[in-house]
């Protein structure tokens, strides 16, 4: 025999109160009362406080590495962005919210530049396959999730809108870096 019989008791009788589940509801209101007790004295004498407040416009959350928010372009020291117009985030991007309009450099080492690179943020998903796809590691997913307007047009980001000093970005980059194993910097541009 594989295993064994377990026999299940539908027979068994309850009283009227265990019917009415007071002894659970009088239970329940216990360990939420204790729980609002224990974090009330907490909040008034500031000492071990076991709540988890934050008040939000004074203070942030600080995310963990791997949180993707907005999209944003990488931009060098001279101000330029990294993106070399390649169009493979474009193309990676499943809610088509990405586009390039590329350009070209003259007597440069970097050949293509985006003449215009727009992202419709009220589109976007952030899913990263953007981020992804991208070889140069020009676009990468911001902090930035609260961005809020009154009407659609304004939720279309120009490149100027998007471009974040790679300074800034430094702790995405690497997060990027060591989840892809590449061990050296993408070589530097000379625009």
């Amino acid at each position: 025999m594989p295993g064994s019989v377990i026999k299940v008791k539908r027979q068994e009788k309850i009283g009227w109160l265990e019917r009415l589940y007071v002894p659970m509801i009088i239970k329940g209101l216990f360990v939420t009362g204790g729980h609002f007790f224990r974090n009330l004295r907490g909040f008034v004498t500031g000492k071990n406080r076991t709540d988890f407040v934050v008040q939000y416009p004074e203070e942030r959350v600080d995310y963990p590495s791997a949180f993707r928010g907005m999209p944003v372009l990488v931009a060098l020291d001279d101000g330029l962005p990294k993106c070399v117009a390649c169009g493979l985030c474009e193309f990676a991007c499943p809610t088509d919210c990405i586009s390039i309009v590329p350009g070209e450099l003259e007597g440069a080492r970097i050949e293509r530049y985006p003449e215009a690179f727009d992202i419709d943020m009220s589109r976007c998903m952030y899913c990263g396959l953007c981020e992804e796809a991208c070889p140069e590691e020009a676009i990468v997913m911001s902090r930035e999730v609260e961005i809020s307007t009154y009407d659609r047009q304004s939720m279309i980001f120009e490149k100027e809108n998007l471009l974040v000093h790679e300074n800034l970005l430094k702790r995405r980059i690497d997060f990027i870096r060591g989840d892809y194993e590449r061990d050296r910097e993408p070589p530097k541009s000379d625009v």
